[in-house]
């Protein structure tokens, strides 16, 4: 079963037409749809990705400006996208571009309650970057894949505070602990972060992985897809965020399901140790959230 199947069968009608809308307006610039395109494609090459690049010039100073940080620990400075691509490699680059151009969603206004845009954006980084530690410290291979999928995995939300403001300050005002964050978005839209979120990366052609951690982040154990261990490290990456003070919408709403954990193989020590380091890994890659 693919991803694409999945999302489209779940998500509901309201969903997909909201998606719809927003797609047609394009709230992603068009060059960051195609680098993630190539980046995703096996047969792209760097020359590929750098004629994508190309075509916005802002964009791949951002990115050298950021490979260039006190981050990568370089001996000598990177001045073009074909150096930075040889050194970092297609995905690393793609996840800087997208990093950077997601972040441009945030700068307009700030939030309404308990919720701040800067917060939100605080913390998608980092459940990309926990979630990656985790893959890396799980050894599993596609663990860029897996940071973008952290990224992206709240897209929904910042595009219903945009796309749908009156109605998300609706949602953020009827805050409780007893309810979920999508119970309460579902109660005003109609559908959830994560239903909006999938389905417009599945019209934004995002790779299927993102898409599932998009739509499955808050229940892996209902994906039967096959990349239920990238699923599994999100939701796991946001928890940890979200119970070390950077939830995404202001306070902990989480209702979370420990099959994740356990389908990791992790341990609560585990978790307590990749918290811990993770105040390492935010302080080391404090470039990301002001590229």
């Amino acid at each position: 079963m693919t991803v694409v199947a999945q999302t489209s069968g779940i998500a509901s009608e309201q969903a997909v037409r909201a998606a719809q809308r927003v797609h047609d307006i394009s709230t992603l610039p068009q060059v960051a749809l195609n680098i993630i395109r190539v980046a995703d494609d096996p047969n792209s090459s760097a020359a590929d990705l750098k004629a994508v690049m190309e075509a916005d010039a802002a964009l791949s100073a951002r990115v050298i400006r950021c490979v260039n940080s006190s981050a990568y620990g370089l001996r000598s400075k990177i001045t073009n996208l074909q150096q930075a691509i040889a050194y970092l490699g297609l995905k690393q680059i793609r996840n800087l571009a997208v990093t950077a151009t997601v972040s441009d969603l945030f700068k307009a206004g700030d939030g309404v309650g308990p919720y701040r845009r800067t917060d939100l954006w605080r913390h998608l980084v980092g459940v990309g970057l926990c979630a990656r530690m985790l893959a890396m410290r799980l050894r599993i291979n596609n663990f860029e894949d897996v940071f973008l999928a952290g990224l992206l995995h709240d897209i929904g939300i910042v595009l219903i505070d945009q796309h749908h403001h009156a109605e998300f300050v609706r949602i953020i005002e009827s805050f409780r602990e007893s309810v979920t964050l999508c119970e309460l978005e579902t109660q005003v839209l109609g559908f959830s972060h994560v239903e909006f979120g999938a389905a417009l990366a599945e019209q934004w052609s995002f790779p299927h992985a993102a898409t599932a951690a998009i739509r499955y982040h808050h229940q892996a154990a209902a994906y039967r897809g096959e990349h239920i261990t990238l699923v599994r490290c999100v939701e796991v990456a946001n928890l940890i965020c979200t119970l070390k003070g950077m939830p995404s919408v202001g306070v902990n709403l989480l209702r979370f399901n420990p099959q994740s954990v356990t389908g990791l193989g992790l341990t609560a020590t585990d978790l307590k140790v990749l918290a811990t380091d993770l105040d390492e890994e935010l302080s080391s890659q404090s470039g990301l959230f002001q590229i």
